[in-house]
């Protein structure tokens, strides 16, 4: 019986370079299946996904026969969840995008709030405008997801002299501190001056922030989306923005790429970046890391890490 066939969407020499040698008893096949689904599709048991976010890196799924298991590069696993056949592991990319999204969540932060977007604006016109602006110091954050990328940004928050306050789907104690409930938001919310949303995407949080999630916020309050698009009611952000009673900033929207049309593009008091939380020279390190440690683990029978469904 032949060694148990690989799907990397790069080449193997980069998981030696990360952990020092490649694991024994596997084939590797660099392959990106968006582009190019070769024979040997039937063969695979170790599928790494390419760092895609929508749904077309599980195209192939169900022409891979031998399947064990999918390992995608993002911490979110809503493209794919639901095209993963019955009895094959999924696992997600925790920890790979923790330095790069809090980094970005960080830089959203404090340009929107400093008006950063403004300053190049008046760059560009070639016009000195000196205002004041609010500063991140003495602000009260509001953490709406509290697992890796949400501690990754609360430890950034913190050395700026923030009060961050930490919400999850289930109230629970941390060595941080207290994690306040979902249910717990319509009395934490009127008292955050900014609100990060970081919350997986999932039937719970689809649509959580609602014309009533925004309504409770505080006049001049920030949004800033880390999540989904889907987490957040474009109209009803839109309606907030367009009367200037709450700024955003966001990475993600519920249609991308972002349509040439779409009137998020004119709203007043909204900072967009293009989904790129992740893509920063520290993610792909971190990714060569885990795949190499998932797959010495695989080829030597052991259970993997940051299993989302089932058990390998």
């Amino acid at each position: 019986m032949s060694d148990p066939l690989v799907w990397l969407p790069f080449d193997p020499s980069h998981l030696e370079a990360a952990v020092g040698e490649l694991p024994r008893g596997l084939r590797f096949e660099v392959v990106d299946p968006t582009e190019h689904v070769p024979d040997s599709v039937e063969d695979v048991r170790f599928y790494v996904a390419p760092y895609q976010m929508g749904p077309a890196v599980g195209d192939v799924l169900p022409r891979m026969s031998s399947l064990e298991v999918v390992q995608v590069l993002s911490a979110g696993v809503d493209n794919v969840r639901d095209r993963v056949p019955d009895g094959v592991l999924l696992c997600n990319g925790r920890g790979i995008h923790d330095t790069s999204t809090a980094e970005l969540t960080l830089a959203l932060v404090l340009a929107s709030l400093r008006d950063v977007p403004g300053m190049v604006r008046d760059q560009d016109a070639r016009r000195w405008n000196t205002r004041w602006r609010p500063a991140l110091a003495d602000k009260r954050v509001l953490l709406v997801g509290y697992g890796a990328i949400g501690r990754a940004i609360e430890q950034r928050l913190l050395p700026f002299e923030t009060e961050v306050v930490r919400v999850a789907r289930t109230a629970r104690q941390e060595e941080t501190g207290p994690v306040h409930g979902f249910d717990e938001l319509p009395t934490l919310l009127p008292e955050a001056d900014v609100v990060v949303l970081i919350c997986p995407l999932t039937d719970e949080t689809r649509g959580l922030v609602d014309a009533a999630f925004l309504a409770r916020m505080k006049d001049g309050a920030l949004l800033v989306n880390m999540a989904r698009g889907a987490v957040v009611e474009t109209d009803a952000l839109l309606a907030e923005l367009r009367s200037e009673r709450l700024t955003a900033a966001v990475d993600v929207v519920d249609t991308e790429p972002l349509p040439a049309e779409s009137p998020w593009w004119d709203a007043p008091g909204l900072l967009v970046s293009p989904h790129v939380g992740g893509a920063s020279s520290a993610m792909w390190p971190r990714a060569h890391r885990l795949v190499a440690e998932q797959l010495h683990r695989y080829a030597a029978g052991e259970p993997l890490h940051h299993q989302m469904t089932g058990a390998y």
